[in-house]
């Protein structure tokens, strides 16, 4: 039988945060979603759901956006992980990344959290940091502006002019990430564009 994994779109509730730097991994896993024609539903978990295929006969993946703020991720991510009997190893964990230039993704296994609260929140329910993240790169404010700020915005001109393709080559990193394995999309992902 296929593994399934569950993939989370970490950001904020509600059409306010919806186009903001923070909710950039509910945009990758919209991404996942629509190329599969798929529409989340409502999940008792307190996240919105899509259960789907990487493709016929592979992966089966559960793409979730959870209903909470971003700081209180874990608890609907905890409980999908347990409701589709899915462990750690097996949850990848979408999400934005200030440390790393925007048009830029980084994929990685466990470590710490970086200080970012949803990734901490989501180690602490899960009781585990070995569930993989696909970091999807912001960049950090210029001059004085608080980063909490910063994320909460929406992505500026220039960038939306490229969003799209970042989001895409996102997704295009989840589905290498649980097709080929890490190391793989890593060698993918990390090699400056050409």
């Amino acid at each position: 039988m296929a593994q399934t994994w569950l993939i989370v779109g970490l950001g904020n509730p509600g059409p306010r945060y919806e186009l903001t730097r923070h909710n950039v991994g509910q945009l990758v896993v919209d991404e996942l979603a629509a190329r599969r024609a798929e529409a989340f539903r409502s999940h008792k978990a307190n996240a919105r759901v899509v259960e789907t295929w990487l493709r016929p006969g592979g992966p089966k993946l559960i793409l979730a956006k959870p209903n909470t703020f971003m700081n209180v991720s874990g608890g609907p991510v905890a409980g999908l992980a347990k409701f589709y009997g899915v462990d750690a190893e097996h949850v990848v964990v979408v999400h934005d990344e200030l440390d790393i230039p925007f048009d830029t993704i980084k994929l990685k296994t466990g470590g710490g959290h970086g200080g970012h609260n949803g990734v901490r929140d989501v180690a602490k329910a899960l009781d585990s940091t070995e569930f993989a993240r696909v970091r999807v790169g912001i960049g950090r404010p210029s001059g004085r502006q608080d980063p909490a700020d910063w994320v909460l915005e929406p992505f500026g001109a220039t960038e939306r002019r490229n969003l799209a393709i970042l989001v895409g080559d996102a997704a295009d990193a989840v589905e290498q990430l649980v097709d080929e394995g890490l190391l793989a999309a890593q060698q993918r992902h990390h090699a400056p564009r050409v």
